[in-house]
């Protein structure tokens, strides 16, 4: 995933080369360290990966 939109992000996380679930639980451990409104961009390269995070994100409340 990228910022293709111009949302500037408050924190970028690598999981580059990671295979699924490994970039979810990333990202999950991550936000809990973030304040609630803060942008998380996640970085990844598992082909998975953009469709494993628009599930979560919708079945977690995120966007």
């Amino acid at each position: 995933m990228s910022s293709t939109n111009n949302i500037q992000a408050d924190h970028i996380l690598d999981c580059k080369g990671l295979a699924c679930p490994m970039p979810i639980v990333k990202t999950k451990k991550a936000m809990n360290e973030l304040v609630p409104g803060k942008i998380i961009e996640v970085q990844a390269t598992d082909k998975g990966s953009l469709a494993d995070f628009q599930s979560w994100a919708k079945n977690t409340g995120h966007q």
